[in-house]
């Protein structure tokens, strides 16, 4: 099992996660974009109730998503540092940004959602399926 355990930039808070990764994911949607400060977010999806944080609360901030739910995006009040969005069209799983993992070596992002948001200078591995907006859930 991958040792999944990070932090934000401060250290303010911390989480680990006592589960395998469901996926992993690279995101172009806007939203992600602008929360990130660049041209994609990945993350790592997680069984909700097996994502425990300590130290500072996190902040919120609820928004509606590309696909037109709701989604909660979860961040240190200390540095700003994104940690894990909660979205409603998949209410068994958090979403944890992976850039605040402790270790990356071991990801290997599975799939590409919101391909039509992608900024065209990107390119990413063309084995990794992708798909123009959210893939099937199920």
């Amino acid at each position: 099992m991958a040792d999944i355990v990070g932090g934000c930039l401060c250290g303010n808070v911390r989480y680990r996660v006592d589960a395998e990764p469901v996926m992993t994911a690279v995101c172009h949607c806007a939203h992600c974009q602008k929360q990130t400060g660049t041209s994609f977010s990945i993350l790592v999806a997680v069984p909700a109730g097996n994502l425990h944080t300590e130290g500072e609360p996190l902040g919120s901030y609820e928004t509606t998503g590309e696909s037109g739910r709701p989604l909660m995006r979860k961040f240190c009040t200390a540095c700003g540092s994104p940690v894990v969005t909660e979205v409603t069209a998949t209410p068994d799983l958090a979403w944890i940004k992976a850039g605040t993992l402790d270790d990356t070596s071991w990801l290997q992002p599975q799939l590409q959602m919101w391909c039509e948001s992608a900024q065209p200078w990107v390119k990413l591995d063309d084995a990794i399926p992708a798909y123009e907006r959210n893939p099937p859930l199920g």
